[in-house]
C-alpha cells in the first residue's frame, strides 16, 4: 500500500483525494494547506476544502504560513512513500521535495509544455484553445519544467466557461492518478523530459484582465470572455454603467452588421449581437450592477441597450507568453 501525502489548497483537488481514499492500493497519511484565510461578503474565516475533507477522514492537518524546519520534521514523521501536489500555492525547497521515500509529483492543469504558471485553465479557454488536460509531473526548481509521467486529455467546447473546464479537469484528474498508482509503488513509473522550445507561458490574473477590445475577431472575444468567467469576469460600460459578461460565442455572419465595433445591432433567440474587428459576438449572459446573471433577453427586458449603442473598447493585456512573465513587485 502506497503511503501518500497532500499538499494543496484548492477544491479542485477534492475529487481526486475521495477518489484515492477509496482506492485499496493507497493510504492518505496527512495534508498540508494553506491557512485559513477571511472569505466571501463577510469575509468570514473558515476551514479550505483540502482541511475539511482531511479533518472528514480524520487526518492530520498542517496549515503553516512558511515551510521551515518544524514543517519539514512533522512532513519526515508521516513516513510518506509519495507527496502529492496540487495548487499548493507554496514553493517547494528541495529538502521537502526529497523527504517522501519515492520524491514529490505536482499535478499541473495543462498538456505540458503548454500553459506552464499561475492561471492555466483560465488562459486555455481564453486564449481559444480547443483542448487541455492534466499532466503529472516530477517537481523540479524550474517553473512546472519538471519531467512527465502521465496525462489525461479534456476537450474544451465553445460554450465552456473556466467554471465547466475546471469541473472537467478535476475529473480527469481521477483515472490520471489511477493509472499511475501501480507503476509508482513498483519504481517504474516512466518519466519523459518536457521539449523546452515548445513551452507557453500564462501569468496571475488581474482585474483589469476583464477588458474588452472589440476591434479583435469576434472568435477572440468569445473566448477571452468565457475564459476569464466567474474571475475576474470580463466586464463592459453600457449606458454609464458597469455590465458584466458571463457567456459569449461568434454568432452567423450578418449582412446588416455596423462596421464600427462594438455596435449593438440587435438581439437573437441566443443573445445580444455587437460588431467586432472580425465577425459578430453574440453575448449570451450579461449582469447589472447589483444583479444577477442573466440570458441576454431577460437581460435587456430591465436594462435596454438600444440598436446603435457603443460599447467602448479597452486594451487587452496578453495572457500568454513564450517566457515566463515577470512577477510583480507589491
Amino acid at each position: 500500500m502506497l503511503r501518500l501525502v497532500f499538499m494543496g489548497s484548492d477544491a479542485i483537488a477534492v475529487p481526486m483525494l475521495e477518489a484515492l481514499a477509496g482506492d485499496p492500493r493507497v493510504q492518505w497519511v496527512g495534508a498540508f494547506t494553506q491557512p485559513d484565510r477571511p472569505a466571501g461578503r463577510g469575509q468570514k474565516t473558515e476551514p479550505g476544502p483540502i482541511r475539511q475533507w482531511a479533518e472528514r477522514r480524520n487526518l492530520p492537518v498542517f496549515q503553516p504560513e512558511k515551510l521551515g524546519e518544524p514543517e519539514l520534521r512533522e512532513l519526515k514523521a508521516l513516513r510518506a512513500d509519495v507527496a502529492l501536489v496540487m495548487a499548493y500555492g507554496r514553493i517547494l525547497r528541495p529538502e521537502f521535495i526529497d523527504a517522501p521515500r519515492l520524491g514529490t509529483l505536482n499535478v499541473h492543469v495543462s498538456l505540458l509544455p503548454k500553459l506552464r504558471g499561475a492561471s492555466p485553465i483560465q488562459t486555455a479557454v481564453a486564449s481559444g484553445e480547443r483542448e487541455t488536460g492534466v499532466s503529472l509531473m516530477r517537481i523540479v526548481p524550474e517553473l512546472d519544467a519538471g519531467p512527465v509521467a502521465a496525462t489525461e486529455s479534456v476537450p474544451i467546447g465553445p460554450l465552456d466557461t473556466a467554471s465547466e473546464i475546471e469541473a472537467k479537469l478535476a475529473a480527469a484528474c481521477i483515472p490520471l492518478l489511477s493509472g499511475a498508482i501501480d507503476p509508482l509503488a513498483a519504481g517504474t513509473l516512466r518519466f519523459v523530459d518536457q521539449i523546452s522550445e515548445q513551452a507557453t507561458f500564462c501569468r496571475r490574473l488581474e482585474k483589469s484582465d476583464g477588458r474588452v477590445d472589440f476591434a479583435l475577431p469576434a472568435a477572440a472575444l468569445a473566448a477571452r470572455i468565457n475564459g476569464l468567467f466567474p474571475w475576474p469576469c470580463c466586464s463592459v460600460a453600457i449606458n454609464g454603467q458597469t455590465v458584466k459578461l458571463g457567456l459569449a460565442d461568434v454568432a452567423p455572419d450578418r449582412p446588416d452588421a455596423p462596421v464600427a465595433p462594438g455596435a449593438v445591432f440587435g438581439i437573437d433567440r441566443d443573445g445580444l449581437l455587437v460588431s467586432t474587428g472580425r465577425g459578430v459576438l453574440r453575448l449570451r449572459r450579461l449582469q447589472r450592477p447589483g444583479g444577477k446573471m442573466l440570458p441576454a433577453a431577460e437581460f435587456v427586458r430591465g436594462f435596454a441597450i438600444p440598436d446603435g449603442t457603443i460599447i467602448p473598447s479597452e486594451t487587452m493585456a496578453p495572457l500568454v507568453g513564450r517566457e515566463p512573465f515577470p512577477r510583480k513587485s507589491t
